[in-house]
């Protein structure tokens, strides 16, 4: 029996995507077998409360049919993806030294693919050359802003895409749309990047129905198959790399994406603080750059809730102690145990700890290197 395209709408936003997926795949295969048992051709289902479905039939009498979808074409669906500019340069990132090099070399080994796998024919010994890069590490930390500015620096445009872009309301239409978005990709000679990676390359699922695990891992399955097949290059962004099946660590170069370290945060105070901003002389960059354990995205958050909060209150300028509550309180909405202000005894503890590793003649904001001029 050919399979069902069954239509589901209206699963809330914070049900996760992949269970979504999987509990679609049980009804279509529950349906499936009713049909195969019943010998029944055709099936119409509707799901929702009474008065929900009787809105929806009123507002589209087609809603809840089944949907034929199986005749678009690859070539077709690939329309769907664009392309756009880079939103970044590489000059704009900001990164510990380490983790800028590594981007830098797979930049370099991206301009001489061609020569040293196709004309040198290394493809006989590397079939996957690594032109499939994988950013991993905790949200905030550039790995979005990277894909962006390889991009920018290849002279390319970029693709993005989701795991919830990808995987389809239609049952068994993922992978088509996995092999569409790769095409589409190739097509515009567009950097292909895909977010929330996880979802998409989870490990096999296991105490589900064998459809469910059909309707997950073929996806999957045609990803591997289309970076195998791939002229050119893919970035995947994950905050959950030991989610990742093994069978992917063969086909990317990992990059990890720590949180900044002092020289990194240090830029990003300095790139984040407008020279218009009003602030107090007791703000000094290598101070700020002491506190540690925070992304870009958290020293730009501090920064517009801080000079927010001081514009309501009539403060200015802004102070230390200022921009320091500011990252208490980014701090403590991620964390426990965080406070949410400084008193003052442990103001003065905080700021004597950080100044004791400062020389006080390498603090000020306008002796710091230029951001784009480091790494």
């Amino acid at each position: 029996m050919k399979p069902l395209n069954i239509l589901i709408e209206g699963i809330p936003d914070t049900v996760k995507t992949t269970t979504a997926a999987i509990y679609r795949s049980r009804l279509i295969t529950t349906v499936e077998d009713l049909c195969k048992s019943a010998n029944i051709k055709e099936i119409k289902i509707s799901i929702g409360t009474p008065s929900l479905m009787q809105a929806t039939a009123s507002s589209d009498p087609h809603k809840g049919e089944s949907v034929e979808n199986d005749n678009i074409s690859v070539e077709k669906r690939s329309t769907q993806y664009k392309a756009q500019s880079p939103l970044y340069n590489f000059d704009f990132l900001i990164l510990p030294r380490s983790v800028k090099e590594d981007l830098l070399t797979c930049i370099d080994l991206i301009k001489v693919e061609a020569k040293v796998f196709n004309e040198w024919n290394l493809k006989s010994i590397e079939p996957f050359p690594k032109t499939a890069l994988n950013f991993y590490g905790e949200p905030g930390t550039g790995k979005t802003l990277a894909a962006h500015a390889i991009a920018s620096y290849l002279g390319k445009n970029i693709i993005v895409a989701s795991y919830a872009q990808i995987e389809s309301k239609y049952h068994g239409e993922g992978p088509k749309n996995v092999e569409a978005l790769f095409l589409a990709a190739e097509r515009n000679n567009a950097v292909l990047f895909i977010d929330e990676a996880d979802s998409l390359l989870s490990k096999r699922l296991t105490n589900v129905t064998q459809g469910s695990e059909q309707a997950i891992n073929s996806m999957r399955s045609q990803l591997l198959i289309s970076i195998g097949q791939f002229k050119g290059t893919v970035i995947f962004a994950t905050n959950l790399i030991e989610n990742y099946d093994k069978a992917f660590d063969t086909r990317v170069y990992n990059i990890h994406f720590p949180l900044p370290d002092t020289e990194a945060r240090a830029q990003l105070w300095t790139a984040h603080l407008p020279k218009e901003l009003p602030l107090s002389e007791d703000v000094l960059i290598q101070t700020l750059a002491e506190v540690d354990n925070i992304c870009g995205r958290d020293i730009k958050n501090a920064i517009v809730n801080t000079a927010v909060k001081c514009a309501l209150n009539n403060v200015d300028p802004i102070t230390l102690k200022d921009l320091l509550n500011g990252i208490a309180r980014i701090k403590q909405s991620r964390t426990t145990g965080f406070v949410e202000t400084l008193e003052a005894t442990e103001e003065g503890e905080l700021i004597n700890k950080l100044k004791s590793h400062i020389d006080s003649g390498q603090a000020q904001v306008n002796e710091l290197p230029n951001p784009s001029s480091i790494g």
